[in-house]
């Protein structure tokens, strides 16, 4: 069981690390701190197509990672 659960959270880890380096940068650079930060808080700009999947994906795997991490603690 808990080779299983370890090999299980490699592969949600390897997922998670490449659906976080596929997403695009959310500033672009010192200007757009300052002048498109309080758009993105504000939500002005809505992620669509790829972005969405992308940023839906980066929520489950990360509450499937901690899920898996607790599941393992309690088995160890």
């Amino acid at each position: 069981m808990e080779s299983a659960l370890f090999v299980l959270l490699i592969l949600i880890s390897l997922g998670l690390i490449t659906v976080v380096l596929l997403q695009s940068g959310r500033s672009a650079g010192l200007s757009g701190a300052i002048s498109g930060g309080a758009e993105q808080l504000m939500g002005k700009q809505k992620a669509r197509g790829v972005e969405a999947f992308l940023s839906r994906a980066t929520v489950v795997l990360a509450v499937l990672f901690f899920l898996v991490t607790i599941a393992l603690a309690y088995f160890l």
